[in-house]
Order: structure tokens, then C-alpha cells, then sequence
């Protein structure tokens, strides 16, 4: 079995094809054979993405039903107060339904690779960073959760899964679990 964590850059496609587009794909990044990403994160956002041979373990990881943690790190606009991040904690409403409570934390800035590009910056507008980790994974979850409490998301890292992380996998790098 192969398990691999790979850290997804800004701007690349959880897929190995991409036909005609240009854009780049899991393919510029991983040259393992027979490999499938387990689960998905969208083109804008960055960090962990586990790819394994193993349909079960793969089914494990990206199936909601089995409700395996994902820790994100968020940089958000504005600066969340204790309401909103009671909000996280308790499950907000979306259009698609309430969400699972979440953990979640206001952080200091995490030091991180620099992103291309960057993350827009406005002078009349704080920002702040958090942790939070669901054990769901609608479409554009973590997006909307923050979104819904006031405070959209400028950018997004997956962190952890389950047991796995991100720690020593630079962008664009991928290391055996």
C-alpha cells in the first residue's frame, strides 16, 4: 500500500488531467503510479492531500460518514469576536443545512511559505488567523462557515488528517505517510 502526503500549492488542480486548460494538475507535482487523491481541496486552497492505491483506506479518508478530523488554518477578514467563534463551535447554518460544531481557535500568524499570489492586503481592514477542524466535508465548507459568521476566508491551508500532516512537506513536495 501507498499512502502519500502531499502539499498542494494555490492554483493546482486536485486531478492528474486537465485537458487543454494549462492549468497545472497532480501530475507536475507526483510521479507515483496507480496513486488517487483521497478526498479533494479547491484550486485556491493549499496544504494537505493525502493520495494512496488503497480504495479502502481511500474511501476511509474521504468519506464523511467515517468523520475523520480536518484541521485547517484560516486566515480570516476582521477579527473574530467570542460570538462568532462560539458560532464555529456550535454548527452554523448554511444553505445546504447546519454544519457538525467545530474546534475552533483564534491563532497567531502561522509562519508559512509565502503565496502565489499573495493574499490581497488592505490597510483599513484587519485580518486574524484561526484553526479549525470539521469532521465534514461539504463543498467549500470552511469558506462558507466563515463567511457565515461575518468573516470571509482570504486564505486556506489544510493542516492535518486525521493522524497525518503537513509538517515537514514543503509546497509543491510530497513525502510517504
Amino acid at each position: 500500500m501507498t499512502l502519500i502526503r502531499f502539499n498542494k500549492p494555490y492554483g493546482v488542480l486536485c486531478q492528474f488531467t486537465d485537458e487543454g486548460s494549462g492549468r497545472p494538475t497532480l501530475a507536475d507535482f507526483v510521479d507515483v503510479p496507480g496513486v488517487y487523491p483521497a478526498g479533494r481541496l479547491d484550486l485556491d486552497s493549499e496544504g494537505l492531500l493525502l493520495l494512496t492505491d488503497d480504495g479502502r483506506l481511500q474511501a476511509r479518508i474521504a468519506d464523511p460518514k467515517f468523520k475523520m478530523p480536518k484541521t485547517y488554518l484560516v486566515q480570516v477578514e476582521g477579527e473574530p469576536d467570542t460570538a462568532a467563534l462560539a458560532a464555529l463551535r456550535s454548527g452554523v447554518q448554511l444553505k445546504d443545512g447546519p454544519t457538525r460544531p467545530a474546534k475552533a481557535e483564534r491563532i497567531d500568524a502561522p509562519d508559512l511559505w509565502p503565496r502565489d499570489p499573495p493574499v490581497r492586503f488592505r490597510k483599513t481592514v484587519p485580518d486574524c488567523w484561526l484553526t479549525l477542524t470539521i469532521r465534514e466535508g461539504r463543498n467549500r465548507q470552511v469558506r462558507r462557515m466563515t463567511a457565515a459568521v461575518g468573516h470571509p476566508t482570504l486564505r486556506l491551508v489544510r493542516w492535518r488528517i486525521g493522524e497525518w500532516s503537513l509538517d515537514d512537506v514543503p509546497p509543491g513536495e510530497w513525502r510517504e505517510a
